[in-house]
């Protein structure tokens, strides 16, 4: 729909983009993106939004926007990821824990979760 055009310089980089009619076995859905490309799918039920957003090896972010309070709870549920971003296109926040699943991560860091990651627990049993 727009963008795509490279940006002079050194690098690969290009213009923010966004892709319609994405199909579904495209590389663009299977694969981490790091640049500034929109793929858009559609979809015709809420189970197949899930499917669709589920079917990756990847699993750091998903945005959901919805204006029922119960499909969002319901669909966050569902996602395959470790963060979450509901109604509201930013994620980040220092203080909040950063981290993914599947190919995309194991553990977080930031947040008291992030903490719990350079901790050691020793359980010790002993009588008197």
């Amino acid at each position: 729909m727009t963008g795509g055009e490279s940006i002079p310089g050194p690098g690969y980089f290009f213009t923010p983009t966004v892709v319609c009619e994405v199909p579904a076995d495209a590389r663009l859905l299977r694969e981490e993106i790091f640049g500034p490309i929109a793929p858009i799918q559609t979809f015709c039920s809420e189970p197949e939004a899930i499917d669709a957003a589920n079917d990756t090896e990847h699993g750091l972010a998903a945005y959901v926007y919805t204006r029922e309070h119960s499909r969002a709870m319901r669909v966050i549920d569902e996602l395959q990821c470790g963060m979450v971003a509901l109604n509201k296109g930013t994620l980040s926040n220092a203080a909040a824990p950063f981290g993914g699943i599947k190919h995309s991560g194991y553990g977080c860091e930031g947040g008291a979760e992030g903490l719990a990651e350079y901790l050691e627990v020793k359980y010790v049993a002993m009588t008197r």
